[in-house]
């Protein structure tokens, strides 16, 4: 175990509770601080025992457990100043800033890191961040157990398609010390792993939904005809299933290409089974979960044109062309359902870290508040460090601090004081600030701008609320091991029709002194993800995100739990696996605003998903307002990392050249 490891491990033992049972754990008990009246640290800064902005030594939310991302304490402030609340901010009485930040993630930090780059190492920058973690949807989950270490994701896991990345995102990315080719060299076999092992995907057939609960191994592997015979489902629909897939016929006779590509893009998915193709009803539900990934809803609200471009049956006898492969060149993101899937997969493949994009924001953090994140001198300060690198939460929000994280701390107006001026009001705790800067990056979601900035005209307000974020779940299980998946013969499990859609064996990655487990005796993290949509409704995907958003909210941690260990016992069970036995702890990552709302010519202009057009609502609700300018990844129209950097660069930009 390297040094910070046995930091965070005696960090860890120290500060949690004695009293906690293994029960209450599963149950999402907070586990990573001590027991008593200054566990939190809002409490203690109520009781006076802490300045406004101070966090205690112990401070340490990644290894806290139950309902994350947005937790409990992020939004109950922005939601009731949405609904009329008002507060009245004194003086925060800390000087003058050159740059407030609104919104500690990705953009926000890269926001910093550009404009200290390019304004001077001297610039006084505050960042303010309503979470009780800094790296917004970037956030890492910590599970400790026997004295070791058990990352995941707990929100944004991928750098997607690296090789199509800007010069200026790529940039970043090299000077915090990811090397794309030293990655890939120590991790090449990480979809591989899985695989030399003998293990397969699967899809998992519920009985709710198909009529029987039945695990078929390696179906995308098998011959289709072979596949569905496994499934439960009814003569007629296996028969339209294999249909589908080796249909010949052109649905469409007498239209061009170019007339097919444009009807395929009016016409959703489902429409184009059932009612074009002539499949039973039932061939839909094998296709509801193939985009939450990527849009988190399912083939009734996505164009029948996406899936063509994705490689989903259907579609052979059509007359049709590919998209051109520079089409959207410089937009970010890899192939996203509407780019050529040639020039996605050309290059590095998708890039992943242990506690997924946490090691940008975490290396983000360190260059600038190096301070707070210790850095091994044995291995530099890059992508291995950072992966076991202790956080010293306490040190981010110092007074003589160049740059200042502040978390827990929910901005609720910005507006000019003059032409040279601007003031940034927020809560913490139970009491309103206000701080002076020479001007502001708002970072945060283009949704909750309006309500923060009422001098925005009002055409960029509609803009900037017209995209609705996903809702989505990642979940982190840690499992004492995976001997019930070789059992079963499987590394990964799609259920269609299930609660959580993706279950599947965390990659196999070495990082620095970090190391997954290669043995299926060793302790794993397995990822679950559970995306709320409303499928068969008829619904917009907009429509069906502001539902989805209300029902994740809605749904307690014992919800979620009773479905993770029904679930899985329901897929593995007859491998062995027993949930009582095996589940050491559970962290639940809720994202009611989640992934970035991206442009669908199903419901939405066609020039917007296929053309960079300045009428997009992401170029309208990005335009700066005086020296307030906005960076975030929904100014992209995109939910991708690279997104988010090249519009916290374009913002800074702005700011500098206006100045």
């Amino acid at each position: 175990m390297s040094n910070d490891m046995k930091r965070n491990w005696n960090k860890y033992k120290k500060h949690q509770s004695p009293s906690i049972s293994r029960r209450d754990f599963v149950n999402g008990c907070a586990i990573s601080l001590a027991a008593g009246s200054t566990s939190s640290p809002m409490a203690a800064v109520a009781q006076g025992l802490l300045d406004a902005s101070a966090l205690p030594p112990y401070y340490y939310p990644p290894t806290r457990q139950g309902l994350r991302g947005s937790h409990a304490g992020s939004f109950e402030i922005a939601h009731a100043m949405r609904d009329g609340s008002t507060w009245r901010a004194v003086d925060s009485g800390e000087g003058d800033y050159d740059l407030v930040i609104v919104g500690g993630g990705i953009s926000g930090l890269a926001a910093a890191y550009f404009y200290r780059k390019q304004n001077g190492p001297d610039s006084r920058i505050l960042i303010l961040d309503n979470h009780d973690d800094f790296g917004g949807h970037a956030k890492r989950n910590e599970f400790w157990h026997d004295g070791k270490m058990y990352l995941v994701n707990g929100g944004t896991l991928n750098v997607e398609a690296p090789s199509q990345y800007s010069t200026i995102a790529a940039g970043l990315l090299w000077e915090l010390g990811i090397d794309r080719t030293r990655y890939f060299a120590r991790n090449r076999n990480m979809f591989s792993f899985y695989r030399d092992m003998g293990l397969q995907g699967s899809m998992f057939f519920d009985r709710e939904t198909f009529g029987g609960d039945k695990l078929v191994v390696g179906y995308n592997e098998l011959p289709i005809e072979d596949a569905i015979a496994q499934s439960p489902l009814g003569e007629a629909a296996k028969r339209d299933v294999v249909k589908l897939y080796r249909t010949t016929e052109n649905y469409f006779p007498g239209l061009s290409a170019e007339q097919t590509r444009t009807k395929l893009c009016h016409i959703s998915y489902s429409d184009y089974i059932i009612n074009v193709v002539g499949c039973h009803e039932d061939v839909v539900k094998l296709y509801q979960a193939s985009m939450h990934g990527s849009f988190v809803v399912g083939p009734d609200a996505m164009p029948a044109i996406y899936y063509r471009d994705s490689g989903f049956p259907g579609f052979n006898g059509l007359e049709l062309e590919d998209l051109p492969p520079n089409l959207l060149a410089n937009e970010a993101g890899g192939q996203h359902a509407r780019e050529n899937s040639a020039r996605a997969s050309s290059g590095d493949p998708d890039m992943y870290f242990p506690d997924g994009n946490a090691t940008i924001t975490r290396l983000l953090v360190r260059s600038l508040v190096p301070d707070a994140v210790a850095w091994n001198a044995g291995t530099g300060s890059d992508m291995e460090d950072i992966v076991t690198a202790t956080v010293d939460y306490s040190k981010l929000d110092r007074p003589g601090n160049q740059v200042r994280v502040r978390l827990n701390s929910t901005v609720i107006n910005v507006r000019h004081a003059g032409e040279a001026q601007v003031v940034s009001s927020f809560v913490m705790g139970d009491r309103a600030y206000s701080v002076r800067s020479k001007s502001v990056v708002m970072a945060c979601w283009n949704s909750v701008i309006p309500h923060l900035c009422p001098e925005i005209p009002p055409q960029q307000k509609e803009a900037l609320v017209y995209g609705v974020k996903s809702p989505l779940v990642y979940t982190g299980v840690l499992l004492a091991n995976w001997q019930s998946f070789v059992a079963a013969g499987i590394s990964r499990v799609t259920a269609p029709g299930g609660f959580f859609t993706s279950i599947g064996l965390q990659a196999a990655l070495e990082m620095g002194d970090y190391r997954t487990a290669r043995s299926p005796d060793e302790p794993i993290v397995v990822r679950l993800s559970a995306y709320f949509d409303v499928p068969g409704s008829g619904l917009s995907r907009r429509e069906q995100h502001l539902i989805g958003r209300k029902r994740m909210l809605e749904t307690p941690f014992a919800t979620f739990e009773q479905h993770i260990r029904d679930q899985l016992t329901r897929v593995l069970g007859e491998s062995g696996f027993q949930d009582q036995r095996d589940i050491l702890g559970i962290t639940v990552n809720r994202w009611p605003h989640g992934y970035t709302y991206s442009y669908n010519p199903l419901s939405d202009p066609e020039e917007w998903a296929y053309s960079t057009t300045p009428e997009r609502p992401a170029v309208v609700g990005r335009q700066r307002v005086g020296r307030i300018a906005i960076a975030n990844a929904d100014a992209s129209a995109s939910p991708h990392t690279d997104g988010a950097i090249n519009e916290a660069y374009r913002a800074v930009n702005e700011l500098l050249e206006s100045a």
